[in-house]
């Protein structure tokens, strides 16, 4: 399986899947989609990219340990869910703001933000049990 076509393609097609898994997850709190669909999808990509090039390259190009970016997750979906307790609303209730960048409103929720916390949850989670998998087949 690991050819020199799989090899040469692997880094562009991991990097559309990526960019595609991002657009998933921000269409996701209005449609279809969100958190856990992309991070499924970013979480495949970067499988790929290991199998073709290797779990090393896959932890050099992640950087931060995968479960630590579950962490991460994890405490954005809580800060969503907490956020809405400290301004006196049910717990997980969507707030909104819209702040105004460069004369653009940009409309910006703890909904998102939970979304995004799944997101990161999933691809750590994932991404780690992936890892581990490759590991073990190399062994």
């Amino acid at each position: 399986m690991n050819t020199l076509i799989f090899r040469t393609i692997a880094p562009v097609l991991t990097a559309l899947m990526l960019l595609f898994s991002v657009f998933v997850l921000l269409r996701g709190h209005n449609e279809p989609g969100g958190g856990f669909i992309g991070g499924l999808i970013a979480a495949s990509a970067l499988a790929i990219f290991g199998i073709a090039r290797g779990v090393g390259a896959v932890r050099r190009a992640i950087v931060f340990h995968p479960l630590s970016i579950s962490g991460a997750g994890l405490l954005m979906s809580c800060c969503a869910g907490l956020l809405s307790i400290s301004f006196g609303v049910p717990f997980m209730t969507g707030l909104w703001i819209y702040p105004e960048i460069s004369g653009v409103e940009v409309p910006l929720s703890t909904v998102m933000l939970f979304d995004i916390g799944v997101y990161l949850v999933v691809v750590g989670a994932i991404t780690s049990i992936a890892l581990a998998l490759e590991e073990r087949e190399v062994e």
